[in-house]
């Protein structure tokens, strides 16, 4: 069975999550997506994170609507700093021989891919659905040379990568922390449960970090 594993702080879940989370599914014929909520994402150790219960809560609620999704907390219960090849590991001794897993990111988190802790063997448990992102720059703008770029540095990379084909949606969880701490509607950037838990909780106000 071919399982979807989508990664992430999720500080707050967002509409974008699901929607490229759903995409993949479907168009890649995807038995189940695993959202993995991260524990101590190693890349942001120096950002204050919302506490993990919120997090995982947020996840649950998100997408207790959809059969397909399913709530994976090893990384929470896991203690100390994420890694991806870590979780995928484990995944992979779960799951057994018969799952093949595919790891879903963005594309601008596909060229910090190098930086990662094993990425050799990272692309080797999975193959890798590469969603699109907003352009920031007129240096994002090249996909292939990105992808040479990487390949280079993680041989064998350009043949485990699946771009995933689908509209750029530019929602982002560090714009909703914005939003909220300012006072402004997210209504529709998250989905409704979300939203009355993050108002319940009173997460976000005091902070846009």
């Amino acid at each position: 069975m071919n399982i979807g594993v989508l990664g992430g702080t999720f500080d707050p879940i967002h509409t974008g999550h699901l929607l490229v989370a759903e995409e993949a599914r479907i168009k890649l014929g995807f038995g189940e997506v695993l959202f993995v909520p991260a524990g101590q994402p190693w890349l942001k150790l120096d950002r204050n994170i919302t506490p993990a219960v919120h997090r995982v809560e947020m996840v649950r609620r998100a997408i207790a609507d959809n059969p397909h999704f399913k709530l994976c907390t090893l990384e929470i219960e896991r203690p100390g700093p994420s890694y991806t090849v870590d979780t995928l590991t484990i995944l992979r001794k779960q799951l057994g021989g018969e799952a093949r897993l595919f790891f879903i990111l963005g594309r601008d988190t596909l060229t910090e891919l190098p930086l990662w802790k094993e990425p050799k063997k990272l692309v080797q448990l999975c193959r890798l659905v590469v969603a699109p992102r907003p352009i920031l720059s007129e240096a994002e703008g090249s996909g292939s040379k990105d992808l040479k770029h990487l390949e280079a540095a993680i041989p064998g990379l350009m043949d485990k990568v699946v771009q995933l084909e689908m509209p750029v949606i530019g929602i982002s969880s560090a714009e909703i922390r914005r939003r909220i701490a300012q006072g402004l509607s997210i209504r529709y950037l998250v989905p409704a449960e979300v939203e009355k838990y993050i108002a319940e909780q009173k997460i976000y106000l005091t902070s846009a970090r």
